[in-house]
């Protein structure tokens, strides 16, 4: 299924029926509208215009296409703003007002915006949610994009404070769990407490620790009351929102998706490769200037997929040059297509392509589209022409979601305590998680993101590669589990309230790895030690813990002969951070004592499985050879993988084609 992002209130309604006609012609099907047009449907207070609107999705029911109505909430108007200014965030950096003239300009601890949000979200419900062209809604617009999760205003600190005294009861325990007695900061009342914000040096950890988990439970709140007031006006059409990773929103990306119908995801690839390589050297990034990276696309799409582990959408796929990244190339010829079935491969459902046409004005003028200002044709538009017929023709709405042996829990907590205590420069929450997850890519292997609640039945291999704050309940699963577990440095080093546990950390994972940890050193990312493991030599780097290794075992070791990785069991604990080379080699030895195939052809190559379908992507410069069996049928693409493009062949009966 395929659709499209179009914006009528942009256009002259008398374009609005050709450009129907030719989605429809193009092979689309869904459309997505109104997620900005808050000002157009309600152009004075209490002025509701849904007339425009009405034309809109008659026009677009009429050329059979179904409509997805997002609610306007990402862009509250001016004349809102003016009369409710508290409703502007304050930023947590400087304590100025974030104000009017972009997008996401709302504070999510404005109890005056939740009202006005329900307001309008209450009147479009009401009006569309039986109506027979609208199929779904999309709530809001990428939460929490442009860091604002966060906010230091007056709401939030009032917000915060109530929180607090939900959550502690007494101020005695709040002082207590915190540790306050340390620098003087005991409160004697709830209403004393500040943000941990705008201070002299840095805020008590624990204290920053809470401020997070309160602005995630705002977040989410808020989503749930957009939700709840759909679901009241309608029973049979679907709720997603187009998330943005965890890592971006610092919010609990579980809790946020939990009351959907499916999640939905913005692919950017190349914006978000740009950014994310930032700080590479030229050669390293001009290998995936034009196509992106190997493994960040699907980074996040396995992330979103297991959200709710099912089907997801990618709501907004790239088409061309983007306009918010540092650089902002093309395309290489035939991206659109490889991004459109790798999204399919990872178990996208639907993807539709941002956006139907170029604006010739405001912020996203140089955002490419299907069609350009003047209505020609971009390269996108053949490009999708090809991938739809493709996706079509490898029946992929039959096959399942993809399904895995190994996962990686994951989780905001993660985040949240990196970034509160960074004690290196060289340790950030997502490199780490994600070094992890392009080692088990390289080697072909599906993964699924899940959470530290998840069921840990399904998988063989279960590898958590930060996870600081543990409970009872989780090390209870993880002793009744017959998976391989793979604990990354820093693992159970929290209590829940950010303290250090007085056993040494890893904590309560001291029941199951008899292991202390005594000391740790974070070095430059540029200074590595040597780690052996295996009768080789990789490297030990960034975050380098000192391990009593008790009575484990060691199976690998420092320079100085130190353990460094230890394991007990079924539980493998690393003291340090490592290099892709270990990882890929590390994680091809687990895979294989769990007897997991894997397929390993090289740096650029990535194979995915998706029911009986095999993928095979070429990210790189160069052909390859894929070492398929002589009766090898491939449904597309060749045996001799060119640059740039993908092969997909059939495994009858869950059966590997490969040599």
């Amino acid at each position: 299924m395929f659709g499209v992002c179009y914006y009528p209130e942009h256009w002259p309604q008398s374009k609005w029926q050709e450009d129907a006609q030719m989605m429809a012609e193009l092979g689309l099907t869904y459309v997505r509208i109104g997620e900005f047009a808050w000002s157009k449907l309600e152009p004075n207070p209490g002025e509701l215009n849904f007339n425009w609107l009405d034309e809109a999705i008659l026009t677009l029911s009429n050329a059979g296409l179904k409509v997805v109505l997002g609610t306007p909430t990402a862009t509250p108007p001016k004349w809102l703003i003016d009369q409710h200014p508290d409703i502007l965030p304050i930023d947590v950096n400087s304590g100025l007002v974030r104000g009017f003239g972009s997008r996401r300009h709302y504070d999510f601890s404005s109890e005056i915006y939740l009202r006005e949000s329900i307001r309008i979200t209450k009147a479009l419900a009401a009006r569309y949610g039986a109506h027979r062209g609208v199929v779904g809604w999309q709530t809001d617009n990428e939460l929490c994009c442009h860091d604002t999760t966060l906010s230091g205003s007056a709401n939030a600190l009032r917000g915060f404070q109530s929180w607090c005294r939900d959550r502690y009861q007494s101020i005695e325990q709040l002082n207590s769990d915190w540790g306050n007695v340390f620098w003087s900061m005991d409160y004697r009342d709830f209403s004393e407490i500040e943000l941990p914000i705008l201070a002299v040096t840095e805020t008590n950890p624990a204290h920053r620790l809470a401020y997070r988990r309160f602005s995630s439970d705002q977040v989410v709140n808020y989503h749930n009351q957009m939700i709840a007031v759909i679901r009241q006006h309608t029973s049979t059409q679907f709720i997603t929102h187009n998330f943005i990773p965890m890592n971006e929103t610092g919010v609990d990306n579980f809790a946020l998706a939990a009351p959907l119908d499916f999640t939905s995801y913005d692919n950017y690839p190349l914006g978000r490769t740009d950014l994310l390589m930032s700080d590479a050297p030229a050669e390293q990034l001009r290998r995936y200037m034009r196509s992106g990276h190997p493994d960040f696309a699907t980074y996040y799409h396995d992330q979103t997929r297991g959200l709710l582990n099912r089907g997801f959408w990618i709501m907004e796929q790239q088409p061309g040059p983007v306009n918010w990244a540092n650089n902002n190339p093309r395309p290489a010829p035939g991206m659109i297509r490889f991004w459109t079935i790798e999204a399919f491969a990872q178990g996208a459902d639907c993807l539709c392509y941002f956006r139907w046409r170029q604006a010739p004005f405001a912020q996203e003028q140089m955002h490419a589209g299907l069609l350009r200002p003047d209505n020609s044709k971009t390269e996108a538009w053949s490009e999708a022409e090809q991938a739809i017929a493709e996706i079509a023709r490898l029946d992929l709405g039959n096959q399942p979601i993809p399904t895995a042996c190994v996962a990686i829990i994951t989780g905001v907590e993660g985040l949240w305590v990196s970034d509160i205590e960074k004690q290196g420069q060289a340790y950030d929450f997502n490199s780490v998680q994600f070094s992890f997850y392009s080692a088990l890519r390289e080697l072909g292997v599906n993964v699924d993101f899940i959470s530290i609640d998840a069921d840990f039945s399904p998988y063989k291999i279960v590898v958590a590669p930060s996870l600081p704050i543990i409970d009872a309940a989780f090390v209870k699963k993880c002793k009744e589990s017959n998976a391989q577990f793979i604990f990354g440095p820093r693992t159970g080093s929290k209590t829940s309230e950010f303290g250090y546990p007085q056993s040494l950390p890893p904590g309560l994972l001291q029941s199951l790895l008899p292991v202390r940890v005594l000391s740790v050193e974070t070095l430059r990312s540029d200074c590595t030690e040597s780690l052996s493991w295996n009768g080789q030599i990789y490297e030990s780097c960034r975050w380098r813990e000192q391990l009593d290794a008790g009575d484990a075992e060691v199976i690998a070791q420092y320079h100085n002969g130190e353990p460094a990785i230890v394991r007990n069991g079924n539980i493998t604990y690393l003291g340090t951070l490592t290099n892709s080379a270990f990882l890929v080699d590390f994680l091809q030895q687990q895979c294989q004592e769990g007897k997991i195939e894997t397929y390993r052809f090289g740096d650029d190559i990535r194979v995915s499985q998706r029911g009986n379908l095999l993928f095979a992507f070429n990210y790189s410069d160069q052909s390859y050879e894929l070492p398929l069996t002589a009766d090898t049928i491939l449904l597309l693409g060749e045996k001799n993988l060119e640059p740039l493009e993908i092969a997909v062949w059939q495994a009858p009966d869950k059966t590997s084609l490969l040599k």
